[in-house]
């Protein structure tokens, strides 16, 4: 009899956790959050009819990013969802600025980048100190932020898109080609590159080929380069390539051996993007990325060329926001005020 009970309390017990396992797995289908899905997971199916752009937010200059989220959102039917990317202090800000603004009613999600994951890849560079700002490397790690989109377009902030995104987004990404990007020496003949004084558009002009390791690329110093500025990324391709630990060792390498600089193309994010993707990348319509009208304060177009443009790119120093800049008319009629009055628009009186 003692041993037909233990066997019956032994069945019940088991029973008991029978049960108890079922309405844990009812009360619980579904609660585990997006963002913390697994990244080789199948992108859910109402992710698949968005668009998902992303584009920083810094405190600075956070009108340049409402400004270019404005200019897509109004120029495009398409299902768009912008992820806003910003360091933690700046997010209270973010929210405030597009939900109390025209912008309200945009499909967004505030993104918090931690900038620890930068330690020890960068290298202090006095010549362009905002070059080194955190959000700059944003782009390195899109698979870490964005989880459940097979494509992604990411924009610099300095951006006011004129055509429909839905066509930037449309562009094919070769077989095995994790992003695209517009190349240097495929600029529209209406930009004379003569007028733009210390531009550089081949890798000559970013990497330091003094150095050993650079040599060893085996990579033409006259090869051109590409802006990364504008990107159409595949995550798949990104992830199974690991573009980002690619991207992270050579931001180490330049830490401990200065391969290239600031003071050379301009830009300590575009370098180690040069080297990672030489030769495997797609490439975007020219007119998609009309860039450098920020290089020059003296380096004005036709009027119908920048009609013709998609997207006008004010990358270098001349923020169109800023005193003296060119153009500045055509991204100030995208400009959507502060609600806190903080950012303001510095032209000449």
């Amino acid at each position: 009899m003692a041993l037909l009970r233990k066997i019956n309390q032994a069945l019940l017990f088991l029973l008991i956790v029978t049960v108890c396992g079922i309405l844990y797995k009812k009360g619980h289908k579904g609660a585990v959050p997006k963002s913390g899905a697994d990244e080789d997971s199948e992108p859910p199916e109402d992710a698949e009819d968005e668009i998902p752009v992303v584009i920083c937010a810094a405190a600075g200059r956070m009108g340049a990013t409402m400004a270019a989220i404005n200019s897509i959102y109004s120029n495009t039917d398409a299902n768009i969802m912008f992820y806003v990317v910003g360091l933690r202090n700046t997010l209270p800000r973010i929210r405030k600025w597009i939900e109390h603004s025209k912008l309200r009613e945009i499909n967004f999600k505030i993104v918090e980048f931690n900038p620890t994951v930068l330690e020890g890849k960068i290298r202090p560079d006095a010549s362009r100190p905002e070059l080194l700002q955190p959000l700059n490397f944003v782009r390195f790690y899109l698979p870490l932020l964005i989880h459940q989109h097979e494509k992604v377009i990411y924009l610099d902030d300095d951006v006011i898109v004129q055509g429909d995104i839905q066509e930037l987004y449309d562009t094919t990404l070769a077989l095995g080609h994790a992003a695209a990007f517009s190349g240097d020496c495929d600029l529209p003949a209406a930009q004379d590159l003569s007028r733009l004084v210390g531009l550089q558009n081949t890798y000559m002009g970013y990497l330091d080929y003094r150095k050993k390791s650079i040599k060893d690329l085996g990579i033409s110093p006259s090869t051109c380069s590409f802006n990364p500025g504008v990107i159409v990324a595949n995550m798949t391709e990104w992830r199974h390539q690991r573009i980002t630990k690619q991207l992270e060792k050579w931001m180490q390498r330049n830490v401990q051996e200065n391969l290239y600089s600031s003071s050379l193309g301009g830009g300590v994010a575009t370098s180690p993007m040069l080297i990672v993707f030489h030769g495997r990348y797609s490439t975007i319509s020219p007119l998609w990325h009309i860039r450098h009208l920020g290089w020059s304060p003296d380096a004005r177009y036709s009027e119908r060329f920048l009609q013709e443009a998609k997207l006008l790119h004010w990358d270098g120093q001349h923020k169109p926001w800023r005193f003296p800049s060119v153009h500045a008319d055509l991204w100030e009629s995208w400009f959507v005020p502060d609600p806190a009055g903080i950012f303001k628009l510095s032209h000449n009186s």
